[in-house]
């Protein structure tokens, strides 16, 4: 049997929200702007206006569809959006170097942990 790592909290706008241990919203309604500029900072992240179209991007599709986005439709869409260069695989990795776009991605944007992802 595996050990499960103890929740974190994440301090933002003078109160702490609740997160399992890597950063994953316990409650997706606790999210906002300030959570994830406050989960960047703790990762060593700067946001750029690029990422918070990811972040945003991430967010419309998680409630659009009900469920997250996987890598390839990010990629397709920010290939058509900002060139194959700047929406491949390769670059959306680099943007989001701490699990790539669809862990760190999702973690910022304030969605759950990925089925799957352990």
């Amino acid at each position: 049997m595996s050990a499960v790592a103890a929740p974190r909290t994440v301090f933002v706008d003078g109160r702490t929200v609740a997160t399992d241990a890597e950063g994953y919203l316990l409650a997706l309604g606790d999210w906002s702007e300030a959570f994830a500029r406050a989960l960047a900072r703790e990762e060593g992240l700067a946001l750029t206006p690029a990422h918070w179209e990811v972040i945003r991007f991430l967010r419309d599709y998680y409630h659009g569809h009900g469920v997250q986005a996987q890598v390839r439709v990010m990629v397709k869409h920010f290939s058509t959006a900002w060139g194959p260069a700047l929406g491949s695989n390769h670059h959306l990795h680099e943007m989001f170097p701490v699990g790539g776009p669809q862990k760190q991605g999702n973690r910022l944007a304030g969605l759950l942990r990925t089925k799957g992802e352990h």
